[in-house]
């Protein structure tokens, strides 16, 4: 594995080295999107450790008990043990641990079953099976079995939801998230711009980031790496989808009026032509699987009727705002032109993704850091808007920013600041005791330090790298 696949995951090799130490047996689930490094992960974890790695297939439970054997087999050094034929998973186990190879060892036995929904998809009781297994054979045992999966649905609910038969058997759990943005500059000798133009496309998933060629600027790398037919990121999100949903053409349209700029339950419905009750049902299952995020004024009742729904993935994002809309074009080979579709509208894309970064790097507190956040979003009002408000419910402390994807000279920075007062004067939130502060973040900001000498907040390129 070479190092540039591998980027900033020490949190979650602490959190796995922790466990493999522990005096206790550990059933670990590790979980998260596809291509966002899972599997990069678990093996970088067992490097100069002896553990079993298998990755099931969809083939059903007889060739995937048979393949465990023969991969453990191989890993406790007896290749007769993956020759013979276990009728199930329960005495596959019982045999395993009996293994003279195991019950000398001091060490962990740590065994990963990679795509494990694919076992609860060809058998729904596997969750069950496991359970069993895990009560009778493992429990009592010095292991670490880890169970790995990017399907979300059911990883969600099969695995990790209250109702299933290993949610109390559980003893630690890993959502595994992508890279942050500053990453980006290990993977890409960019400008500044640059790499956040390619956090716009790719988001923080490794695998996105790694389709980019270094060697090309980029547009460049738009044209051959993403538009281009047959290349990786042509048709990803549709691949995703159709391994998440059994019916994904309706999932497509809901993305597709979204990425077009239709945020509201009425907006898509007159998109898609779809009946309201099912956009709503759709809707739902897509912010459980955290593909969209419902939101609502940060200072809002959670009554509040009117919400806004948005793509949190930037590559959806760009894909069914761009890719998907012409591909007609594309698989007649007019790159050329899609691509100068698409530099005639990236500036507005980008002042939209430019906000979502910006309170995403808000929350984690990498950027505007002037006091622990209880809320974080948006704020609108009828024909008013507030790119990031964010309040501390505790000290009454309150931060407005404007975001702006553009060079900002300080004449225009104190206009901008000017009317960000205008417009928090109507937000409804402790205005008698509040203390404000106003803030923009911009590609460049002129004279930026004299802004932030005079009280007010200010983030540039330069702060995210």
């Amino acid at each position: 594995m070479s190092q540039q696949k591998f980027v900033n995951r020490e949190e979650e090799l602490t959190f796995l080295e922790d466990r493999y130490k522990s005096d206790s047996p550990e059933l670990i689930i590790i979980y998260g999107r596809r291509r966002v490094g899972k599997t990069e992960l678990m093996l970088r974890f067992l490097e100069e450790k002896e553990g079993i790695y298998f990755l099931a297939s969809t083939e059903g439970d007889r060739q995937n008990i048979k393949q465990f054997s023969v991969t453990a087999g191989k890993t406790i050094h007896d290749e007769n043990f993956g020759k013979i034929e276990y009728p199930d998973w329960q005495s596959l186990f019982e045999s395993l641990f009996r293994h003279k190879t195991l019950t000398a060892r001091k060490e962990k036995v740590i065994i990963i079953i990679d795509e494990f929904p694919f076992l609860i998809q060809n058998n729904k009781a596997t969750p069950s099976i496991f359970q069993k297994i895990w009560d009778t054979a493992m429990k009592q045992e010095n292991v670490m079995l880890i169970l790995l999966g990017s399907a979300m649905s059911i990883m969600e609910t099969e695995v990790l939801g209250y109702k299933s038969p290993l949610y109390g058997r559980r003893t630690g759990q890993w959502q595994v998230q992508r890279l942050d943005i500053i990453h980006l500059k290990e993977f890409l000798p960019y400008s500044n711009e640059e790499l956040v133009k390619t956090w716009f496309v790719t988001g923080g998933i490794p695998e996105y980031i790694l389709k980019f060629d270094a060697r090309m600027s980029f547009w460049e790398n738009i044209l051959n790496n993403v538009l281009k037919k047959g290349s990786y990121l042509y048709r990803d999100a549709e691949f995703l989808l159709s391994e998440e949903f059994r019916e994904p053409k309706n999932y497509m349209l809901i993305f597709k009026a979204i990425a077009l700029g239709c945020n509201t339950l009425g907006e898509i419905c007159n998109f898609t032509g779809l009946d309201r009750g099912m956009v709503s049902k759709y809707l739902d299952v897509l912010t459980r699987l955290h593909i969209l995020k419902e939101e609502i004024p940060v200072t809002a009742s959670t009554k509040f009727r009117k919400r806004l729904y948005f793509i949190s993935d930037p590559y959806f994002n760009f894909y069914y705002r761009y890719i998907y809309p012409n591909r007609i074009d594309l698989e007649a080979n007019r790159t050329g032109e899609v691509l100068e579709l698409i530099k005639e509208d990236f500036s507005r894309y980008s002042g939209y993704m430019y906000e979502g970064l910006i309170r995403e790097l808000t929350a984690k507190r990498l950027i505007f850091n002037p006091f622990p956040l209880s809320k974080i979003g948006k704020w609108w009002h009828k024909d008013r808007e507030i790119d990031l408000v964010a309040v501390n419910e505790t000290t009454k402390q309150i931060l407005f920013v404007e975001c702006k994807w553009k060079n900002v000279p300080e004449r225009e920075a104190r206009k901008i600041i000017d009317g960000l007062k205008e417009k928090a004067a109507f937000v409804q939130w402790n205005n008698e005791s509040r203390k404000s502060l106003f803030g923009i973040a911009a590609k460049k900001i002129e004279n930026k330090k004299r802004l932030i000498k005079e009280g007010f907040a200010a983030v540039d390129l330069d702060d995210i790298f």
